[in-house]
């Protein structure tokens, strides 16, 4: 039995506001540290941070194309974002910051423009293993940027590599104030949910580190510097962009940076809500790229960091139980409440705390499961995915991605895929019966799923839906894990799908979702 959809809009606000507005309160105390955090780890204000948050939550919420994600800054952008403001601003924060703010302004209106062009579909381009090396990366970038914060410590060098390095250096210098307040803020955070008590699982484990660390920091010697600092008012905390350099290459090279990357990351958050919503509701990818372009050029004008949709914040607001996006609407509303009535509290938040979120932020990203995952997956899988992280780590998100992805491509090739096959394939549809049948024509990857995406999306869910792969040579893993979320969608759904021909294929590894082979002795 399906359940009856929430209404939209107004009258979605009159029905379900108790149940969106509790979802958004909840969420709102999740978001304050971590807009805060991820703001000064970015070399950005952390005003910024906030300002991102609040933008996304009163002004994209009615005009985005999904109905419960949660719009804000990222940790997965740290990266770009800290390297943009010390490059344009040759070594200067202070100097690039507004320089970022006309790049993040302009990134926005990329967004749009890939929006209306309707390139939304193109996340399921990039071959998932890439992706999550990707993620991975900027996992370990974050961390190996926020432990010496953590431990209170000033780093010699800068990239992540030669940070990582430094590691037995700070634990032999570290502050020892900030280091009790960091590890206490990082146990509470790994320790939380694994509490026997249900009612104090309830409270956000971000909501108490920051009550524990302001506690701590009341009592241990806390520097004045080590605590965040906000503008003396509340409309004194908004930047204006500097759009002098905006047509220089380093510029340039920023806006497809954050533009590939913000972008790819919102819609596979987006994509990933969908899967959580009780509804099985699809959020248009489209319209919320064009949402979020319009919520990043606003908050690069306002003074704000690069905004997306988050995955954390976003899956708690299911978890929360809300209903439509009024949840993030609510969310923005308590932040802007909150940073407006009360700013004074944000002032006693120690900076350790702050990165301890930040490490645990960066630790999940990157956890050793994921590695252990992708190993059982298979060799090739692993092979993408270390190379893409290897590559982020030495030289920019931008070179890791696009090496990592024409791996894949050479990988396929290896097995027999020829090269026009990469991004073509045929896909014929027919009824037979009270059956559908959709077959499946050349080689099944990455690179061609988009035409695969955009016929299924249009098959009834009344009829038994038969795929058939038998004229196919080779499956890759982000097409089987395709496959696999297609036929659950049906599924949830109230539809049947199955599959024709896969026994035919030789599994790279025992993974369900490893890359298959058809034999050479199988005639296709």
């Amino acid at each position: 039995m399906s359940l009856r959809l929430p209404k939209d809009g107004f009258a979605g606000l009159r029905a379900h506001w108790i149940a969106d507005a509790t979802s958004g309160f909840l969420v709102f105390l999740i978001a304050l540290p971590l807009c805060l955090g991820i703001a000064m780890a970015s070399g950005f204000p952390p005003f910024a941070g906030l300002i991102t948050a609040m933008v996304g939550g009163l002004l994209v919420s009615p005009i985005m194309g999904s109905a419960l994600s949660i719009k804000g800054p990222a940790a997965g952008l740290i990266s770009i974002a800290a390297a943009a403001v010390l490059d344009l601003g040759q070594g200067d924060a202070a100097r690039g910051y507004p320089m970022v703010l006309a790049v993040v302004a302009a990134v926005g209106i990329v967004q749009v423009l890939l929006g209306i062009l309707k390139l939304g579909k193109w996340v399921d381009f990039f071959p998932t293993s890439a992706v999550h090396g990707m993620l991975a990366a900027i996992g370990l970038i974050i961390i190996s940027k926020q432990l010496p914060v953590l431990l209170g410590v000033k780093p010699v060098g800068s990239k992540p590599l030669e940070l990582l390095l430094e590691l037995p250096q700070w634990l032999g210098h570290f502050n020892t104030a900030a280091t009790i307040i960091g590890a206490t803020s990082l146990l509470l955070l790994i320790g939380w949910g694994l509490l026997p008590f249900p009612i104090l699982k309830k409270l956000p484990a971000a909501l108490v580190v920051l009550l524990v660390s302001v506690g701590l920091a009341h009592f241990l010697p806390i520097a004045a510097d080590s605590r965040v600092a906000l503008p003396n008012s509340f409309l004194g905390g908004f930047s204006f962009p500097d759009f002098s350099q905006l047509l220089e290459i380093k510029s340039l090279e920023y806006i497809v940076m954050i533009a590939l990357v913000g972008s790819l990351e919102s819609l596979l958050t987006v994509k990933a809500v969908d899967g959580l919503d009780p509804y099985h509701r699809k959020s248009n990818a489209n319209k919320d790229l064009i949402a979020v372009g319009l919520g990043n050029s606003l908050s690069g004008l306002l003074g704000g960091l690069p905004m997306i949709a988050e995955v954390v914040r976003s899956s708690a607001n299911v978890n929360n139980g809300a209903k439509t996006r009024w949840s993030n609407f609510f969310h923005g509303l308590f932040l802007l409440l909150f940073v407006a009535l009360v700013p004074a509290f944000l002032e006693l938040i120690p900076l350790s705390a702050l990165a301890a979120l930040l490490v645990y932020t960066g630790y999940r990203l990157a956890s050793p499961v994921l590695f252990s995952m992708t190993a059982k997956i298979g060799w090739d899988q692993l092979l993408v995915f270390l190379t893409t992280i290897v590559l982020t780590l030495v030289e920019d998100l931008l070179v890791g991605i696009f090496v990592g992805t024409l791996l894949e491509l050479l990988l396929q090739m290896a097995n027999g895929v020829r090269w026009n096959e990469l991004f073509s394939l045929q896909v014929e549809k027919d009824f037979f019966g009270e059956q559908v049948h959709v077959h499946v024509i050349g080689n099944l990857g990455f690179g061609n799923l988009v035409k695969l995406n955009r016929l299924v999306h249009d098959l009834p869910l009344d009829k038994p839906v038969l795929v058939h792969v038998q004229r196919s040579i080779y499956i890759d893993h982000s097409a089987m894990e395709y496959l696999h979320h297609l036929q659950h969608s049906f599924e949830m759904l109230g539809g049947e799908l199955k599959f024709e021909g896969l026994e035919q294929f030789k599994s790279l590894s025992k993974h369900d979702l490893a890359t298959r082979k058809k034999p050479k002795n199988k005639k296709v």
